[in-house]
């Protein structure tokens, strides 16, 4: 069977099993307007699908894709009731994250800034030079290469040089 004729054969059990399909959708949401919206793109997806491919059981497989997507339906709505009924309390409330950090955990930023900008100032000039231009303003370790006059070689090097003596300190500072 052509895609084409598939196509024609899909409408035509749409059109009549449409009444049907929209019965037992409706048994399923609740909603008659959902069941009709989940009937149409039943019809579309399976449409596509038979574009790609031979689907042997037209009519069966039509109605096996509005389940799945009634159902897929009817587990969303429980979702999104869940997350805004009245009842969800403190504990869902405190869960949602928060735009700005704690004040505990700004404290804990800054001593960790402070403490790696103590590191970056005993470092030689170059590798502090190289860290920054890598990851500060982006720059290709080629690209840093050329801009402080050595090989890409020594730039890797420098940077990971540096970045161990940062990580070094706030691993001295998870310990204390």
């Amino acid at each position: 069977m052509t895609a084409d004729s598939q196509q024609v054969l899909l409408m035509q059990i749409f059109q009549a099993q449409r009444r049907s399909l929209i019965g037992t959708l409706y048994r399923i949401v609740g909603c008659p307007h959902t069941a009709e919206d989940l009937a149409q793109d039943a019809y579309l997806r399976v449409n596509l699908a038979a574009a790609d491919r031979t689907v042997n059981h037209l009519q069966g497989f039509l109605y096996q894709t509005a389940r799945n997507l009634a159902v897929d339906h009817v587990r969303r709505e429980r979702i999104r009731q869940r997350l805004m009924s009245d009842d969800a309390g403190d504990d869902a409330i405190s869960n949602i994250a928060a735009p700005a950090p704690t004040p505990e955990t700004a404290v804990m930023d800054k001593e960790r800034l402070r403490r790696i900008a103590d590191v970056l100032s005993q470092v030689p000039e170059r590798w502090r030079q190289s860290l920054f231009l890598s990851r500060i303003e982006g720059m290709t370790y080629s690209e840093i290469a050329r801009h402080l006059c050595v090989s890409e070689n020594t730039v890797y090097n420098d940077i990971r040089a540096a970045m161990a003596r940062c990580l070094a300190s706030l691993d001295e500072d998870a310990l204390d």
